[in-house]
């Protein structure tokens, strides 16, 4: 190659991010270079579909910045990479947006008739759907848009229709009145799943129910018995009583069985059963039965052949079977009204403070009620049994192996899932009622008759499905299940999945039951679990504390590339992540520092020629560099494979940070700016080719830094993207470089050390003399000049002579002691001064680190990361000690540092 023209190669002296992040993402896209090419073998990746109408949140930010590492190194390494992207129709979180949008217009969702409601509702999926578009796209996804998937696109409606009839044809779908959790502000109901409990505080109230009859019971202990007295926390449930229920082991209450008591205000009489669900040891040992608005006596219900009366409706209030005083009446307000009357009356025993589990709305936080309704139900069992015996078969593994644990134990404990749902935006369960004969069609296709009777007066069911109803089918029909497409014969089942561990049940699960099911294969082989985000106080991140970070704010400030790599820096495998945004100047500093190596590489190939790689002769920081390189492409390989990203990310900063740019770069400068024209073509030759193969290093890490710094190398054909990864090269591997270059670094980390410590600035030269053993003698003969240069020494010599040198101050190292001649570069008195004064404040602080470790109270109840930290500090502070100590007899002459 000839001479290199600068203008070709400039580039802009600071680091910003707005310069090219966007132009650079629409060169990939435009290229086509995020669809698959052929290859070694496929790596497919799903995307977890956000919410359509929410926004992004630092959860999307983490899962995106793993994926794109992910199908970015596979792409380099040669496989068929595919990234499907896509978003989900989220029933009802966007069915409350519309509203909350239609309120700000001062209309009710009521005013509007469904086809009206859903026609809105596709307006803001599509004005929201392209915003969030953008939004991954600003943070780098290198998703091939051109097999986008929405969960309400036409061709996944007929995987999810599909599904649904495919249940039912083999009996895993049933309909029927049972007790679901009920949301009043979302007006629907919701899965066990979809229900967040938290303790909370409320009140327990004792009610005294008394015989219906009037008269006492007379024990043989001669206690006269005139009712039964209960506890509970919602005695406004009481109007829906109907029995009451004792332990049959309990010999309280055996007298008791079979007798009647009233209900206190309405005077209804209820039955005294015997059921062994009730806990003796909880209150009285009595529990009232409401059926209708609790699960567990819904369950008791069952087996008594109970009643259901329901008292509270949709919308969270009292209905007209309570009685007047509460009807219409929020729930809240009715309990204050009824222990009110309770009181009044006489029937209120007791009322103290509880503190209880309460389920809320896991959407709007709503508390969630109990609540008697007609619902579709799969039958999860089968489904489940088949999940687990493919775990336990090895067909798939989760990263880190203990959510195994998690996935278990849902499965193990699977109960029938509520899917249907009271909204309108969603997938119409099609299902038809023949209005003559009463019978339930379930079709592929919408009937227009009935094909029993003929008769034509169908009426569709009003409710839709639950959101993950259609999630759960998402690895396989983004390629187009049913259809046996030839994407779906050559990209599933998938390779991996990317997905935090609070869904591992929604989501995770039902995904593996649902495609085992429907396709008799797993969805993916591996599954990697993300921690959560928490703030620097370890809170879980959420609106309602605004403790939250926007991604696209950390874009804005920091670039993408800088949040991709801190997000992978910190997530260490099995751990929640603890972040603010300063936390981002981890990838902010990084991606500066490799535009400054770049800059100062490119800047030095003006009228330089490069040489013939393979006929350059290298030196031992050369071989050196490459082994370090070598390494760390195999710690990168390593951590790859058992998705251990902090582990990675550590390893491409150690070695572009620590040994390309901190000690090759500055090694490269004696060359550069002292040696011949020779020396110089083939240094710049070096350094070129090894930045170029940091950049496909750091490329799935740091995207477009790299591919901007990678453009602007001389004779670049194809886009850094697709070029071919590094790999492990046992030819690359020199022990030897490696050996000998850390005598080098010894010796001048230990003089810097010095230097440091003396306040002695970088542009002070000082003489060295350096005492070496044989070995490092050896090595420093080839390293002489370069440690004079990296340690700011005009005349710097090593021997075997092992003579005390005046005026200068010793480190000793291993194998080697380096005077370094200071004596007359700083003020002796003062150094002496301040190496006491330092001293005796080390003294005062390693007696107190002491008796703090000394403390046995301290050292049994501390955590015990906490107790080794204090123990590394107590090591640090004794050996500044040691050194304090050495450094003033040193100045006073008397003896060398060691």
């Amino acid at each position: 190659m000839g001479d290199i023209a600068m203008e070709a190669i400039k580039l802009r002296k600071s680091y910003n991010p707005e310069d090219f992040e966007e132009r650079i993402y629409h060169m990939w896209k435009n290229a086509g270079y995020f669809s698959p090419r052929a290859g070694d073998g496929n790596f497919v990746i799903v995307i977890p579909p956000p919410n359509v109408t929410g926004d992004l949140h630092m959860g999307h930010g983490l899962n995106c910045a793993l994926q794109d590492i992910l199908i970015r190194y596979w792409r380099m390494q040669g496989r068929e990479t595919l990234w499907v992207p896509g978003t989900d129709h989220a029933g009802i979180a966007t069915h409350n947006v519309v509203e909350r949008r239609l309120k700000e217009r001062g209309v009710e969702r009521v005013d509007l008739d469904r086809e009206e409601f859903i026609k809105e509702t596709w307006k803001v999926k599509d004005e929201h759907h392209r915003i969030i578009k953008k939004q991954l796209e600003s943070i780098g996804v290198s998703c091939d848009w051109e097999r986008e998937r929405f969960t309400m696109d036409e061709g996944y409606s007929r995987a999810v229709r599909e599904a649904f009839v495919n249940l039912w044809e083999r009996d895993l779908l049933y309909r029927g009145e049972y007790l679901v959790n009920w949301c009043t502000s979302c007006g629907t109901a919701l899965s066990d799943d979809e229900v967040e409990h938290e303790e909370e505080e409320g009140r327990l109230w004792e009610i005294f129910y008394a015989f219906s009859d009037g008269e006492s019971l007379i024990e043989q202990d001669g206690i006269e018995i005139r009712g039964i007295s209960v506890q509970t926390t919602r005695p406004e449930t009481m109007f829906g009583d109907v029995a009451v229920a004792v332990n049959p082991n309990d010999r309280r209450y055996g007298g008791l069985i079979g007798r009647k008591v009233q209900i206190p205000i309405i005077g209804r009489q209820i039955p005294i059963i015997a059921d062994s669900y009730v806990d003796v040891e909880f209150g009285s040992g009595a529990l009232k039965i409401t059926p209708a608005h609790d699960m567990n006596d819904f369950e008791i219900g069952k087996r008594h052949d109970l009643e259901r009366i329901r008292v509270i409706d949709e919308l969270g209030n009292m209905n007209e079977a309570a009685p007047e005083f509460v009807q219409g009446h929020p729930v809240a307000e009715a309990r204050r009204l009824t222990t009110r009357r309770l009181e009044k009356e006489g029937a209120l025993v007791d009322s103290k403070e509880y503190r209880h589990q309460v389920g809320h709305c896991y959407r709007c936080y709503t508390v969630v009620e109990p609540f008697l309704s007609n619902q579709w139900f799969v039958k999860m069992a089968p489904l489940a049994k088949k999940a687990l015996e493919s775990w336990k078969r090895g067909e798939m593994v989760f990263f880190p192996r203990k959510w195994e644990n998690t996935y278990r134990h849902w499965l193990e404990n699977i109960r029938d899932w509520c899917i249907s749902r009271q909204i309108w935006w969603g997938h119409r369960i099609p299902a038809w009622l023949c209005k003559k004969c009463g019978e339930l069609l379930v079709l592929r296709t919408d009937p227009s008759s009935c094909p029993k009777c003929g008769c034509m007066d169908l009426e569709r069911d009003e409710d839709v499905l639950d959101t993950w109803f259609s999630s759960w089918l998402w690895p396989f029909s983004v390629f187009d299940w049913p259809l046996e497409s030839d994407d779906l014969q050559h990209f599933f089942p998938t390779t991996s999945l990317v997905t935090a561990y609070d869904i591992i049940f929604f989501w995770v699960a039902r995904m593996i039951m649902a495609s085992l099911e429907f396709t008799g294969k797993v969805p993916f082989r591996e599954i990697y679990i993300t921690g959560l985000f928490r703030d620097k106080q370890g809170r879980k991140m959420s609106k309602s504390l605004g403790n939250g970070i926007d991604p696209l704010e950390v874009v804005a400030v920091y670039g993408a590339d800088a949040m991709k790599f801190t997000l992978a820096y910190i997530s260490a495998q099995g751990e929640d992540i603890l972040m603010d945004m300063d936390t981002n100047r981890i990838g902010s500093r990084f991606a500066n520092k490799i535009w400054n190596a770049a800059r100062f590489v490119l800047m030095n190939l003006e009228g330089r020629s490069f040489v013939n790689l393979e006929k350059v002769e290298m030196n031992t920081v050369d071989r050196w560099i490459v082994h370090r390189f070598n390494n760390a492409v195999g710690l990168v390989e390593e951590a790859m494979v058992t998705y251990r990203f902090d582990d990675m990310a550590h390893a491409v900063y150690e070695y572009f940070w620590n040994d390309y740019c901190d000690w090759y770069v500055e090694c490269a400068k004696l060359g550069l700016y002292k040696g011949s024209r020779e020396e110089k073509n083939r240094t710049v030759t070096l350094l070129v080719y090894m930045l170029e193969e940091s950049l496909k290093l750091l490329h799935p890490f740091l995207p477009f830094i790299t591919e901007e710094i990678w453009g602007k190398l001389p004779d670049r054909k194809e886009a850094l993207i697709v070029t071919e990864y590094p790999k492990t090269n046992t030819t690359r591997e020199d022990e030897d470089a490696e050996k000998a270059f850390n005598i080098l670094k010894d010796i001048v980390s230990s003089i810097r050390t010095l230097r440091s410590e003396f306040s002695i600035s970088s542009s002070t030269i000082a003489k060295v003399r350096i005492d070496a053993s044989r070995e490092v003698l050896g090595a420093m003969e080839e390293f002489r000049d370069v440690a004079a240069m990296l340690s700011c020494s005009d005349d710097l010599a090593v021997s075997q002579n092992g003579e005390s040198l005046d005026g200068s101050v010793a480190v000793v190292g291993s194998g080697f002691t380096a005077h370094v001649f200071i004596c007359d570069l700083i003020d002796v008195n003062a150094a002496i001064s301040r190496f006491r004064v330092s001293l005796d404040k080390t003294k005062k602080l390693i007696v107190m680190k002491k008796n703090k470790l000394l403390d046995k109270n301290f050292v049994s109840k501390a955590p015990a990361d906490v107790v080794d930290k204090e123990r590394l500090k107590l090591v640090w502070m004794q050996d500044t000690e040691r050194r304090s100590v050495e450094y003033l007899e040193a100045l006073e002459g008397k003896k060398r540092v060691r």
